[in-house]
């Protein structure tokens, strides 16, 4: 039989692989798979169609449905130019703190989850694991795996995705789309400004939408569901853009990115399509100048918020381990609600402060980790 590896030594082996989401992750999924499959588990991959990344989930015990889902992710954000006080990608205990990239964010959790399904597995109880890749990216590798899911595993019941929440309880969520925009003018001489078009005066037009939007939200009234939120409305954000030959020529190209956040109960369709009109809005203006010129938009990422359910089983089953009866909710995105529009019941709880998240010497305590081990020997023992 295979040793059981311990949650510290689990997370200091899935920290060694540098998963950053620009790179590869199968030399992880690579050595997880060895390790559950000596453990007798079977173990399922969906690919990234272009790029050499997996996920991969499983299902231990009884192949029956409404097993727990244990949901992380494999991807880390890159620690170029950070200012690292130890090797980032080697766990460091010091002052009851673990540093590392990602034993925050979130291969900590993945870690415990891990010694979770092991212990399910010999235990003879149903328990699921879902490793997802690019999360950081736009939360993009979760949506197909979940569909990859469907008819290999037993349909899960209770999602809980392990992202750092101080093992509270996180029952809604903030959704988000992001837009690169790329607005084509047509160059003359900047003393000719009138005969041409500038990217960079029309992109700023478009970015102008977003001050507006911010400055009528943050003036309404916000319905109760949103005043959980801080802040508590939606929020549209530009947060880099590129464009320009020279300061004598009108620009050619502005790219930047156009996103927003959205609070539980706002249509993002409708958000999406108030974007689209105002873009197009601009670009007629631009072509009555030029016909050459236009404004291309393409969709970096999709993700949903993460609703409060009424009775839902993944809340009711994390406070009655955590003993949290308070209301959480928080600002940035996660799979959960992604999992919840595929039919789940979804909430969010893990080990660490979000604050560390993405930082240099990014830590999670010693007190959190042992404290979501403790979570999962609950959960275990609890399972069916």
């Amino acid at each position: 039989m295979s040793t059981r590896m311990t949650p510290l030594e689990l997370m200091t082996k899935l920290i060694s692989f540098p998963t950053v989401s620009r790179d590869s992750n199968l030399p992880l999924v690579d050595w997880l798979e060895d390790y559950l499959i000596s453990h007798g588990i079977t173990c399922h991959r969906y690919y990234h169609p272009d790029q050499p990344k997996a996920a991969l989930f499983a299902h231990v015990g009884p192949e029956v449905e409404g097993a727990v889902v244990l949901s992380g992710h494999t991807d880390v954000v890159p620690v170029d130019g950070q200012p690292w006080d130890t090797d980032p990608f080697v766990v460091t205990e010091r002052e009851g703190k673990y540093f590392g990239r990602g034993t925050c964010d979130m291969k900590g959790f993945d870690a415990l989850a891990v010694w979770a399904l092991v212990e399910a597995h010999h235990a003879g109880k149903p328990l699921q694991i879902a490793l997802s890749f690019d999360e950081e990216v736009g939360c993009l590798g979760a949506p197909p795996m979940i569909e990859a899911m469907q008819g290999v595993v037993p349909k899960g019941g209770p999602v809980i995705v392990g992202e750092p929440s101080m093992m509270r309880a996180v029952t809604g969520h903030k959704g988000g789309q992001g837009f690169d925009t790329h607005v084509i003018g047509f160059e003359v001489h900047s003393s000719l400004l009138p005969t041409g078009v500038s990217a960079i005066l029309e992109g700023a037009k478009i970015i102008d939408f977003a001050n507006k939007r911010n400055a009528e939200n943050m003036a309404a009234t916000p319905p109760p569901l949103a005043a959980m939120f801080d802040p508590p409305f939606t929020t549209w954000h530009v947060g880099q853009i590129t464009g320009g030959t020279a300061h004598n020529i009108t620009a050619k190209s502005c790219r930047f990115g156009m996103d927003f956040r959205a609070v539980p109960g706002d249509d993002t369709v409708a958000l999406k399509e108030a974007y689209l009109a105002h873009v197009a809005e601009i670009e007629a203006g631009m072509q009555a100048i030029h016909p050459d010129t236009r404004v291309e938009i393409d969709e970096r990422f999709n993700v949903p918020p993460l609703k409060p359910e009424q009775d839902g089983a993944a809340e009711t089953l994390v406070r009655a381990i955590t003993g949290d009866n308070a209301g959480h909710v928080v600002s940035y995105g996660t799979e959960a609600g992604q999992f919840q529009a595929a039919g789940y019941s979804a909430v969010v709880c893990g080990p660490g402060d979000i604050a560390q998240a993405h930082q240099p010497n990014e830590f999670i305590t010693v007190a959190q980790f042992d404290a979501g081990h403790a979570f999962m020997r609950d959960l275990v023992a609890r399972l069916a």
